[in-house]
């Protein structure tokens, strides 16, 4: 039993801490957001107007800044296979760690739809308390235009609200094309409307640019709570109930700095002034606009990278729908068991799919190649345009041919790299995306993999 689970911490210790320092962050940001909402003194109006959908939807809004930025990170391949070939990460804990990136991005991915529920959810309830309690007394804080205000017309008229609506339309498309289901039906679906991603985050950016929850930024002048003679309270906020005792004489000393302590002394002070109110700063982008523009850049450096195109060798047609594609590219280097992904213009313009190597180019062989299994609508079109028989199971299209192939495009961990760089573990590697089973795919890799690179799990 000691050995069992010496063992399980050793494998997979730590990526439950991992999980539970993420965790950890996304709790502590919920409560710290809802309390400062709750019981800051800059909030105290807007609080008294909205009530706890306005501590929600705050809350929920940073958890959802947070994943929103953390969710681009593992799907930055070129920035991971750095890491995971790098001689400074030598762990093998931490390159298992890497290896769980896409867990970690389908983690953070449900964790978005969660609080994007609660979130929108709150913001309805926020949208019916700013219809309902208009007050004259504070023009600067109503989102309403007049008490009784159709919160259709504030959802659908405004910038946050028309946003919020697209952004749920685009994030309800992802989620449900994202199913094992609909994946294994048609994988075309789940790419094309996962890459409405970019339209997510656009509509994020002007999402939270719209300023309609404001905060008070005169605390010294007019503290909250308190009594300015000049203007007459309204019976639809709900006020301390001292504000129905009679007023004591006015002594600047006795102002209290809190609304809690009006509360506990019984009585209100007379301030100098009206509340003045502001529109937050936006503080998303803040949060998103570094994985996103890191992204970005790898984006656009994964294409010019990739733009020389292969030269298709022979394609091998094997029993149980199995394709076997040996290909050729100038100055490509790789090792067994690392992956390539594979891009076919004419099969799909935005699709890629990443294969694990059987064949690894030599020093006096070019020549590296994938197993393909047939499964999807990608792989059919794809291979429907190198094959031109595809039930016979003989070699075809030999060299001689090879002008006659579509373009296809090889992008590795970093296109032609060094050896150093490209320093994989075959056990955490093989069978990542390959077509044929795992089993073949092992003892292919194994013809090419020198013992110095084998490194066994822990135990």
């Amino acid at each position: 039993m000691a050995l069992c689970g010496k063992s399980w911490l050793a494998n997979e210790g730590s990526k439950h801490l991992c999980l539970l320092f993420w965790f950890s962050l996304n709790v502590g940001l919920f409560w710290k957001t809802f309390l400062l909402y709750y019981h800051g003194p800059q909030y105290y109006y807007l609080h008294q107007m909205l009530g706890l959908g306005l501590c929600i939807s705050r809350a929920s809004a940073s958890v959802l800044n947070v994943n929103c930025s953390l969710i681009l990170l593992p799907m930055c391949r070129i920035l991971l296979a750095f890491l995971r070939g790098s001689q400074k990460v030598a762990s093998r804990k931490t390159r298992r760690l890497l290896d769980k990136s896409k867990t970690f991005h389908v983690t953070c991915g449900v964790t978005i739809c969660v609080f994007s529920g609660l979130h929108v959810a709150a913001h309805l309830v926020n949208v019916l308390n700013f219809s309902m309690n208009y007050t004259e007394e504070f023009l600067a804080l109503n989102a309403a235009s007049y008490r009784g205000e159709d919160p259709r017309k504030l959802l659908f008229t405004t910038v946050p609200g028309l946003t919020g609506v697209l952004m749920v339309l685009v994030l309800f498309l992802m989620c449900t094309a994202s199913t094992y289901a609909i994946r294994l039906s048609d994988y075309d679906i789940f790419w094309y409307t996962h890459n409405l991603f970019f339209v997510f985050y656009v509509l994020l950016m002007v999402h939270v640019s719209g300023g309609v929850l404001k905060y008070q930024i005169n605390l010294e002048e007019h503290p909250p709570g308190c009594f300015h003679p000049n203007t007459s309270l309204q019976e639809d906020i709900p006020v301390p109930g001292s504000f129905e005792e009679p007023f004591p004489e006015y002594s600047p000393e006795a102002f209290p700095p809190e609304p809690e302590q009006f509360v506990e002394k019984n009585f209100v002070g007379i301030c100098t002034e009206e509340p003045k109110f502001q529109s937050h700063f936006p503080e998303t982008w803040l949060w998103i606009s570094g994985p996103l523009c890191l992204y970005c850049a790898e984006r656009l450096y994964r294409y010019f990278r990739s733009n020389k195109p292969v030269t298709i060798v022979s394609v091998i047609s094997h029993p149980c729908n199995v394709l076997e594609l040996r290909m050729r590219k100038e100055n490509f280097k790789a090792r067994p068991g690392q992956y390539i992904i594979l891009h076919c213009p004419r099969a799909s313009a935005l699709e890629s799919h990443p294969f694990t190597l059987t064949m690894c180019p030599t020093d006096t062989k070019a020549t590296f190649g994938v197993h393909l299994k047939i499964v999807g609508d990608w792989t059919e079109r794809f291979q429907d345009l190198l094959l031109l028989h595809s039930r016979q199971n003989t070699e075809i299209l030999p060299n001689f041919h090879q002008r006659n192939y579509p373009k296809v495009y090889v992008d590795g961990p970093f296109g032609s790299p060094s050896e150093e760089s490209l320093n994989y573990e075959v056990s955490l590697c093989v069978a990542g995306g390959i077509g044929v089973t795992p089993f073949a795919s092992i003892l292919n890799t194994l013809l090419y993999v020198s013992p110095t690179h084998l490194k066994p799990f822990s135990q």
